[in-house]
């Protein structure tokens, strides 16, 4: 969704309130934003959380193996 607005990183981080590295290790899959990050990101990006969701879900699905990894705890 950032991309398809052409944004940078940095520009995402600061209509959102977040740091640039935080995005950065975010979209690598490195770390996992707490549902207040998420609220602000779809703030930022004039979305809502079921529609991120539902794009990064579909992503997801596009990916081999995708749920290797993950568990019921997770």
């Amino acid at each position: 969704m950032r991309t398809q607005r052409k944004w940078s990183q940095t520009t995402l981080a600061q209509m959102s309130g977040t740091d640039r590295n935080y995005i950065s290790l975010i979209e690598m899959g490195r770390s996992s934003p707490s549902v207040r990050i998420v609220f602000r990101l779809c703030a930022a990006l004039d979305v809502s959380p079921s529609d991120l969701l539902r794009d990064t879900e579909r992503r997801l699905a596009l990916q081999p193996h995708a749920d290797q990894g993950l568990s019921a705890q997770d």
